[in-house]
């Protein structure tokens, strides 16, 4: 089934949504999670992991948000995403983000790309593999952690 472009921008503002709920008083684990595949991958320089959509990936949530709560994360916003189709049910998305932070009460905003993996299974799109860049080089570069 080939998707229409506007398929792909409600799911990842539902994504970016949870996301951001999930900067309040607590995390949206479930909101989240339905975005997920049962099982997927991961990859970022030098890392690669696999994962299942289950508690233990809750509580990687949990210490997640709190890590970007403390660097002062405020928000995330979609500028882009690119869309190709792999086959009828997989595609690749390439998802240009804006991310805001409050740095030493400054607002400070970096932009960022994640591409992903996503596979439409009884009609619903879910992640089943990410790649994402340095985050921590990216976060020591505009100064939210120190080496």
């Amino acid at each position: 089934m080939t998707r229409d472009q506007s398929d792909f921008e409600s799911f990842f503002e539902g994504y970016v949504e949870a996301y951001n709920r999930s900067l309040g008083d607590s995390v949206d684990h479930e909101a989240i999670q339905t975005h997920f595949s049962p099982s997927f991958i991961g990859a970022g320089p030098g890392t690669l992991m696999t994962g299942d959509n289950d508690e233990a990936f809750a509580r990687t949530l949990e210490k997640g948000f709190a890590f970007y709560k403390s660097i002062g994360t405020k928000k995330m916003n979609v500028t882009s995403a690119q869309i190709t189709d792999i086959d009828e049910s997989h595609y690749l998305a390439k998802v240009h983000y804006s991310a805001e932070y409050d740095k030493d009460g400054e607002p400070l905003t970096i932009p960022f790309p994640v591409s992903y993996m996503l596979e439409d299974t009884e009609g619903q799109l879910r992640i089943f593999g990410f790649i994402a860049g340095d985050e921590m080089a990216l976060y020591r570069q505009y100064g939210l952690i120190s080496d």
